[in-house]
């Protein structure tokens, strides 16, 4: 395989780095494109450096905009959600280290952690770096790696979402969760929901938004129930694999309006992420063309 062929083969293992740090999908191909460009750069060299030199360059890219960011997300108003992605443009899952590091659950808690603890965290939990290699990569000590993941894993122990279960009984409870909002039973609608269910929703007035958390399990229902009565226009909805896991899609007149992620824990929904902005669902929406061309749609 020459040079250029291998580097166009790991785009997508880098693309899937790049949405781990950052957690905006458009942003994560943005550093890509720029890592790309430098690469082509003339007398550049850089075509033939190893997946390390090109991860370091993503990494660096990536840290750049992190800490750029970072104001601008800490004054964002209401919960701020990660712009979710369609598992397969992440590249091979084969391990539930590397499935749980997209979820949008871990994205979350990331957030609030530095620039470094979050590049020295996916780096060894979801690409399974050596501390060596993640220092070079970093410009920092070994030592200081291992510190700073140690401290990492400490914080997110007693927060980290619950595995999911597996690709049959999440759609199950998604069907029984769309069929209850459809009839309007928020007895049937509760039945599925654990009773410290959260629902985090970043969107638009047109779609369901809530400026803070709604908890428990009454208090859901009833917004859910709410939300999709306000709807004013006919809504297709379907299921997709996002994050690695099931997520429900709603879309009116050929528009996403929503992405829908279910946390689920005990058989029960613990957790409902509403992703309703469309700078935030763009990235989705044009995966899903794609499969729509390509003769295949979402179920």
């Amino acid at each position: 395989m020459t040079p250029a062929a291998e580097l166009g083969a790991g785009r997508q293992q880098l693309f899937g780095l790049a949405y781990r740090l950052l957690g905006v999908a458009d942003e994560a191909e943005d550093a890509v494109d720029d890592a790309y460009r430098r690469w082509k750069r003339p007398g550049s060299g850089a075509l033939a450096h190893s997946r390390e030199s090109q991860t370091a360059v993503v990494t660096r890219l990536c840290l750049a905009r992190l800490h750029a960011a970072r104001a601008s997300r800490e004054h964002y108003r209401g919960p701020w959600l990660p712009a979710p992605v369609l598992t397969d443009a992440l590249g091979p899952l084969s391990t539930a280290e590397q499935r749980d590091s997209v979820s949008l659950a871990l994205l979350v808690l990331l957030e609030r952690r530095t620039p470094h603890e979050r590049a020295v965290f996916v780096l060894r939990t979801a690409f399974g770096y050596r501390y060596r290699t993640i220092a070079e990569i970093l410009e920092l000590s070994p030592g200081n790696c291992r510190q700073l993941y140690h401290r990492t894993t400490r914080q997110l122990a007693s927060r980290r979402p619950p595995r999911q279960p597996d690709r049959g009984e999440r759609v199950r409870l998604a069907g029984q969760f769309l069929a209850a909002i459809r009839a309007g039973e928020p007895g049937a609608l509760e039945a599925i929901l654990a009773r410290d269910v959260t629902l985090w929703a970043d969107g638009v007035r047109r779609v369901a938004t809530a400026p803070r958390p709604v908890a428990g399990r009454d208090q859901v229902a009833r917004f859910l129930i709410a939300a999709f009565r306000r709807i004013a226009v006919p809504v297709r909805f379907g299921f997709a694999e996002v994050n690695a896991g099931t997520a429900i899609l709603a879309a009116a007149g050929g528009t996403l309006l929503a992405v829908v992620a279910l946390e689920i824990e005990n058989g029960r929904i613990a957790g409902l992420r509403i992703v309703a902005k469309p700078e935030k669902l763009s990235f989705v929406a044009n995966g899903l063309s794609a499969r729509q061309e390509a003769g295949c749609e979402p179920r």
